[in-house]
Formats: structure tokens, C-alpha cells, sequence
């Protein structure tokens, strides 16, 4: 038996290739954490009806950002940068949600290590069911069938820690330069959407969104800054004002220079890659937006590597 500690890094995931388009999209919307279709007898049926209307488009979308979704290497170099900090006693495991490896690849591969501690860090800084709540479902649906003998400690949450806002807020600071003038610029966090039905039932989501906004712009200072949502998946009422509605008004209030923030993604992928960097540019360039930049990801930046090894140390300690 390993007398190491296994870091378990549970994300969402993407598709490693446009044929894994379509079957990343199923295991998305038959998910009913995130999203519920009809009775739960039929939801595989509905999502298949969907996917097959979507995943054409979708696919065109992966296919602009180079065929696939970064997401996988991106969280492997996250896992790397964490391993090195916290020493030999640990070692990093990726888990995806919706795309390989899967939480049973993970559990999997720290079984064959003998490792039986594990520490489930969810890379999503904001608490919700449909995401952080979904993969430690996930975690503990795999456990119960595989009964395998895991010490396991969860990690659910970040939106607040001191090294994570300050990254943050140094990219935004870093973004801001991108202007000639800073004071006309408008900054614009635009967070993942979710069903105002969750919100409504106590998810506490949206409230670790606003926090860490507050929390970032105390350290940039004063500058004119708003919320909206992006990436809704369904027809039901989600969290608004939309991102595309936002970035529309602002250009009719004869706005000429927008700072984009993604927020509640640490590393890019097609969120950041497609919607932002190319949906919502060419769209603020077609109503008047002169100057359209998007701060850069977190991915492997150094202080939030930082602000995930206090995590572990802090709830290992603990």
C-alpha cells in the first residue's frame, strides 16, 4: 500500500476530437444534475434528439479552435504544477465529467498505485449542483459500485481564497493595459448561466459569483464593471442578463472598449476559446465595439497553482 495521497482533479471535460463531439454532448444533457428533460425515463431519448440537432454546429465550433477542446491537457499541466509544489507525498489524477479520463479511469489508476487517500479537488471556484455537485455525485456513484476501500476529502469550493482572487485580479489589472485609457473601459465578467430554478432552490452559485466579483474589484480598484451570463443550454429561464444582450446594450450606450472576464472557468476551452474569443468579438465589432480584449485564463498561472496547493495543504492539515 502507497503511503501517498492521491489528488484527484475533478472538471468537466471536453472532446478530445470532433467524433467525440457528439458523445460528449450526450453524457452533458443526459446528466440530470444539470439539466433535466422530461421524466427520467425519457431524458436519454430527448438529449439524443437534441444532440442530434446540435452537434453539427457544435462541432463546427471545436473545429475553429483547432479540431478539440484544450481542457484535458490544460488540467493534466494544472495537476503537474500542483504535484511539484506539494512534494513526492502526492500525486496528481485527472477526472472528467462528460469525456475520458473518467472518474472510474481515475479511481482506476490510483487503485493500481495503492494509493487510498485521495483528496477531490473540484477545479470549478464556485459552488453549484450542476457542476461541483454533479462530479462528486459522479465520485460517489463509483465508489458505492466499485466498493473500493478510498479515504476520500473533498474540496468543493474557492470562489472566495485570497490567491485566487488575487490572480484574478492581476489579470485583470494585466487586461486593462491593453487600453489607451483605462477610466473608458468597460469590464465585463461574464460568468457560466445556469437555471434561475436553481438559484431559486437554494443553489448558492450565484451568490459565490457576485462575492468573488466584489472581492476582485476591491483589488483593481475603481473602474465601471458589470455581471451577465453565458453559454444557456436550454429553453427554460436562466440566469440573465445574457452575455450577448449585454454586450448589445453597452454598444448602443455608445461603449467603444470592453475588457472581457470569464469567470467560473480556470482554464480555456470552447467557453473562452469559441464564445468569447470569437462569437461575442465578431459581434461587438458588428454593433460598434472598437476595442474587444479577453483577460487571459488562469490555466497554469502560477498564484492559482499557489491558491490550489494552500487548499490541499490547508484541508489536509485539517
Amino acid at each position: 500500500m502507497s503511503d501517498k495521497t492521491a489528488l484527484l482533479l475533478l472538471q468537466m471535460g471536453g472532446p478530445d476530437s470532433l467524433d467525440a463531439v457528439h458523445p460528449f454532448l450526450m453524457n452533458l444533457f443526459t446528466d440530470r444534475d444539470i439539466i433535466k428533460i422530461g421524466p427520467a425515463f425519457l431524458q436519454p431519448f430527448i438529449a439524443r434528439r437534441i444532440v442530434n440537432k446540435r452537434a453539427p454546429e457544435v462541432t463546427e465550433f471545436y473545429r475553429q479552435i483547432g479540431g478539440k477542446s484544450p481542457i484535458r491537457e490544460l488540467t493534466e499541466a494544472q495537476g503537474a504544477g500542483l504535484q511539484a509544489l506539494l512534494g513526492d507525498r502526492f500525486r496528481s489524477f485527472v477526472a472528467m465529467r462528460y469525456s475520458r479520463p473518467t472518474t472510474i479511469d481515475a479511481l482506476a489508476a490510483i487503485k493500481r498505485e495503492g494509493i487510498k487517500r485521495v483528496v477531490a479537488l473540484s477545479l470549478y471556484p464556485h459552488y453549484s449542483k450542476a457542476t461541483t455537485g454533479s462530479s462528486v455525485n459522479e465520485l460517489q456513484r463509483v465508489l458505492k459500485e466499485a466498493k473500493g476501500d478510498f479515504e476520500i476529502i473533498y474540496i468543493d469550493r474557492f470562489y472566495n481564497h485570497p490567491l485566487y482572487i488575487k490572480a484574478l485580479a492581476g489579470k485583470v489589472i494585466r487586461g486593462l493595459q491593453n487600453f489607451p485609457d483605462p477610466k473608458d473601459v468597460q469590464i465585463v465578467f461574464s460568468a457560466h448561466s445556469l437555471p434561475q430554478s436553481f438559484i431559486d432552490e437554494g443553489d448558492p452559485y450565484l451568490a459565490h459569483i457576485q462575492e468573488t466579483v466584489r472581492l476582485v474589484m476591491e483589488q483593481v480598484g475603481e473602474a465601471s464593471h458589470l455581471l451577465c451570463f453565458q453559454s444557456k443550454a436550454s429553453k427554460v429561464k436562466w440566469l440573465e442578463p445574457s452575455t450577448e444582450a449585454t454586450i448589445q446594450r453597452l454598444a448602443k450606450e455608445g461603449k467603444e472598449n470592453l475588457l472581457m472576464v470569464p469567470l467560473s472557468f480556470v482554464s480555456d476551452h470552447i467557453e473562452t476559446l469559441y464564445e468569447i474569443d470569437i462569437q461575442y468579438a465578431e459581434e461587438a465589432k458588428a454593433h460598434g465595439i472598437k476595442r474587444f480584449v479577453r483577460t487571459e485564463s488562469l490555466n497554469s498561472d502560477p498564484m492559482f497553482l499557489d491558491c490550489l496547493a494552500d487548499l490541499v495543504r490547508t484541508t489536509v492539515k485539517a
